[in-house]
């Protein structure tokens, strides 16, 4: 039986291994920006329900209000995809197996899933953008429009884009058994 004995790791390796640390001040910081979202949400809220209150919200006042906090929302959901996808992908594992809490697409995540997820999200929120633009398409020109919706087209092409190559990478070789 062939017994393995631990050699050390070279000084420079340990070096390479150990600056992905450096990424934790960034981590930190989406947390700080998603603490500045919640609070951006509660005033959002306020106004929702304040307007609402008071009357001074027409349909379509309530309809934006509603958009930007979906928006908030689904910004939030991006900065905490980054954050625990992104740690745990390139920084440390978290360990959060057994944790009832722990988040389902957690258990698969990798640098080419995170990819695919935000892509996917970042379509989601220039959608609610978009929306928001449509509602309000009399306090915009032509050309804000048109540039709006050719952003959103490269957003969706280049989600398509990330996916399919995304899916080559990760397809065997032809010809390899499975």
């Amino acid at each position: 039986m062939e017994q393995h004995t631990k050699q050390p790791i070279p000084l420079l390796a340990r070096i390479i291994f150990s600056s992905r640390w450096l990424q934790l001040p960034l981590y930190l910081g989406l947390i700080v920006a998603q603490i500045v979202y919640v609070y951006h949400f509660l005033i959002e809220l306020w106004h929702l329900v304040g307007g609402t209150a008071s009357h001074q919200l027409d349909e379509t006042g309530i309809m934006l209000i509603v958009l930007a906090l979906i928006d908030v929302v689904m910004i939030s959901n991006l900065l905490i995809m980054v954050t625990v996808g992104g740690y745990e992908t390139f920084v440390s594992r978290m360990r959060l197996e057994t944790h009832p809490d722990q988040p389902e697409w957690l258990d698969h995540v990798n640098a080419s899933v995170l990819k695919v997820k935000l892509a996917m999200a970042i379509i989601g929120i220039s959608s609610i953008h978009l929306l928001k633009t449509f509602i309000n398409a009399e306090q915009y020109d032509t050309k804000t429009i048109v540039a709006q919706s050719a952003i959103h087209v490269i957003f969706l092409l280049s989600a398509v884009a990330i996916a399919w190559c995304d899916r080559l990478i990760s397809q065997p070789a032809h010809g390899k058994a499975h």
